[in-house]
């Protein structure tokens, strides 16, 4: 249909003289109006079952704002109304009057110039529609496209992250015939175990334990940082041991018999046993051989002599002190406690000088001449203290307290096992295993050159009461809480009440402050960072882990060179230390010692504190110890969601390198800790 069309009124030229002015071609339209043949043709195109077009005039007049059609068309519009109601023509047209909607003038020009524009208008807006419509459809099919090569790329990172994983499952570890056996899929069953299986608490980084698990197999064939098995600075081999030597008189003993009742695991018994030895030699006293009391946790009763050897521990120190295993007759039957000679762990402040025994100790054993101190451990100061007393008790710790035979052999039968038969680290091993160090296949000097025979130890202090009494959260959900709550309410009664009457640190404050203990996952994440390789030899020290082996089984994938003593050890050769947690622990304490390097997870526990000592003491500046800064590590941890791999690394790095050098003992710090100082340990000319 033509769109410009101009109808000019009959009235003048006004209408002709507008269309003109526009462009439009002039049509003109006669006044004459035939009604009946208009009539005709309305009656035809009613009866037509032809639809009318869209350029018919509408059947509502407010289709076409704007354009009026007169009162005629409105009574005209009513009249249809009623037509459609009674089906008569007659009633349509009897009050149609023709004449007067004609008269009214509604086809002006500009009347039908507005109305074609409009349905231009509205061919455009369509013709606009169409137009947006086909371009959001080819919208839409890009941004599929993109979805679709999105999700191509996330598939192709997991079939990777897959096939990572299993390549690190096909080793498994056979202890006693060799450590790698990479035909073995039961590493890949106990993973998948564990992944179906409940644990006691959840995986907290497995995002950083994918990318750990990335970094292990990338770096397979890469050397290790050359400072990795390395006690940093060479100036430490300037120090020797020297608390062997003597230049004192013996003690004669002369003042009365001291007994010593030691608390505690057989880490801080160690300790009360040598600081004892030191208050006996200060008050010139008889030492009767220390007794050691039943820990509610541990529930070990084993005694001084099923840990030590009470000869030699005897003989050594008989150049400082008297030692006697038993208290005279005449003094067995006296009620210590009545006649005022039982002093107990509170009758003592915590790190008293030796003045303070001089003054409230002597007399009593003037008095009676026997004195019982009752729960005795971290007692006695570190400073001020006089050289010699200092020395003797590095000399107790380093060299009058022994094991037992029967701890020492199968101590070697461990050492052995874990470097595959290759020789001994020298006077180190001597001193733990003793002449066991001559057996077959132990025998040797120190060797550096055999990278193969090295090994890592971890002493994991994961057990349940460190990790109840810490009050942090480790992923266990409510299961884990109520556990942990009923623990220390058996075995920590004033914490648990100190927890419901007062308000503590929560949770997640304590993790930021470095205050919760490592949990296994991290120790792994954190030699994964250092650079130890996937073939490293692992050696996990520690009671019974809280978690079991479900806590360890994420570990034996990433390192499946890890082993207990329990891996390494015959149910046969472990069955006499069964039920005897300190013997155990003596075990641990071997392994931990002779490793290549050692590693803790907790700066505070006794057995850490002393197996780096005596690593220091007799390991010629070539066994370093990692000591991480738990509260720099939890900071690190804290981003274990956006922190990329490389930056976690250099980190980790950074913080474990600022601990690891042993310095010169600090004053007031444990000599069983710290022994590199000039009571202890001399040095070279």
């Amino acid at each position: 249909m033509a769109s410009n069309v101009l109808v000019e009124a009959d009235n003048g030229r006004g209408g002709a003289e507008e269309a003109s002015l526009y462009g439009f071609e002039e049509i003109r339209v006669s006044h004459r109006f035939d009604s009946n043949a208009w009539l005709s043709s309305f009656q035809s195109r009613l009866h037509s079952s032809r639809p009318r077009s869209r350029q018919s005039l509408p059947r509502n007049p407010t289709a076409f704002p704007g354009f009026d059609f007169g009162p005629g068309y409105r009574s005209c519009h009513g009249k249809f109304s009623n037509f459609q109601r009674s089906g008569s023509f007659q009633s349509l047209f009897s009050s149609f009057d023709f004449s007067e909607w004609w008269k009214r003038k509604p086809w002006t020009s500009w009347n039908v110039i507005g109305f074609f524009s409009r349905q231009e208008q509205h061919q455009q807006l369509q013709l606009h529609q169409i137009v947006k419509g086909k371009a959001g459809g080819v919208w839409y099919w890009k941004r599929m496209r993109i979805l679709v090569v999105i999700t191509a790329l996330v598939g192709c990172v997991c079939l990777m992250n897959w096939l990572l994983l299993s390549r690190l499952q096909h080793t498994v570890i056979s202890p006693r015939d060799g450590f790698v056996n990479r035909n073995s899929s039961s590493v890949r069953v106990k993973w998948n175990k564990f992944g179906k299986g409940k644990r006691t608490h959840g995986i907290r980084y497995a995002r950083m334990m994918a990318l750990a698990a990335h970094a292990l197999v990338e770096g397979e064939d890469k050397p290790e940082p050359n400072d990795l098995w390395e006690e940093p600075q060479l100036a430490n081999f300037s120090w020797i041991p020297c608390a062997h030597q003597r230049n004192r008189e013996p003690s004669e003993g002369n003042n009365g018999y001291i007994l010593v009742s030691a608390n505690g695991g057989i880490n801080q018994q160690r300790i009360a046993v040598c600081n004892a030895v030191a208050v006996a030699r200060l008050l010139n006293s008889t030492l009767v051989l220390p007794n050691f009391l039943q820990s509610g946790v541990w529930r070990d009763k084993s005694q001084f002599g099923d840990i030590y050897q009470e000869k030699h521990f005897i003989n050594y120190l008989k150049p400082d002190i008297r030692i006697v295993k038993k208290l005279p007759v005449e003094l067995r039957s006296l009620d210590l406690e009545a006649i005022g000679s039982l002093v107990t762990d509170d009758d003592i402040m915590k790190e008293a000088k030796p003045v303070f025994f001089l003054e409230n100790i002597l007399p009593i054993l003037h008095q009676n001449g026997v004195v019982h101190l009752f729960g005795f451990g971290h007692r006695l100061a570190f400073d001020p203290i006089p050289f010699q007393l200092q020395r003797l008790r590095c000399r107790c710790n380093f060299h009058a307290l022994q094991f037992i035979p029967k701890i020492q052999q199968t101590g070697a039968l461990l050492i052995q096992r874990i470097r595959q038969y290759i020789p001994s680290q020298g006077s180190l091993d001597t001193n733990l295993v003793g002449p066991f160090v001559e057996e077959p296949n132990l025998k040797g000097q120190m060797d550096f050159s055999v990278k193969n025979s090295r090994y890592l130890a971890l002493h994991m202090r994961f057990e349940i009461d460190m990790v109840a009494h810490s009050l942090c959260d480790f992923g266990g959900g409510e299961k884990e809480k109520k556990e942990l709550e009923a623990f220390r309410k058996n075995h920590f009664p004033a914490l648990a009440h100190r927890e419901k009457t007062h308000k503590l640190p929560s949770a997640a404050a304590l993790r930021s402050e470095g205050q919760c203990p490592l949990t296994p996952e991290e120790a792994v994440l954190m030699f994964a960072a250092l650079g130890f390789s996937r073939k490293t030899r692992i050696y996990v020290a520690g009671a019974q882990i809280y978690g079991g082996k479900s806590s360890l089984a994420a570990l034996t994938v990433l390192y499946p060179n890890l082993v207990t003593k329990e891996d390494l050890l015959s149910s046969s050769e472990i069955e006499p230390f069964k039920n005897f947690s300190s013997q155990l622990a003596a075990l641990d304490f071997i392994a931990c010692a002779a490793a290549d390097a050692f590693s803790m997870t907790d700066s505070g526990s006794q057995l850490s504190s002393l197996v780096s000592g005596y690593r220091i003491y007799f390991g010629d500046g070539r066994m370093p110890t990692i000591r991480p800064n738990k509260r720099r590590l939890a900071n690190i941890f804290l981003k274990n969601s956006t922190i990329e791999w490389k930056m976690f690394e250099k980190r980790v790095r950074k913080a474990v390198k600022q601990t690891k050098q042993a310095h010169e003992r600090p004053v007031a710090r444990s000599v069983y800790r710290h022994p590199r100082c000039k009571e202890c340990m001399c040095t070279r000319d």
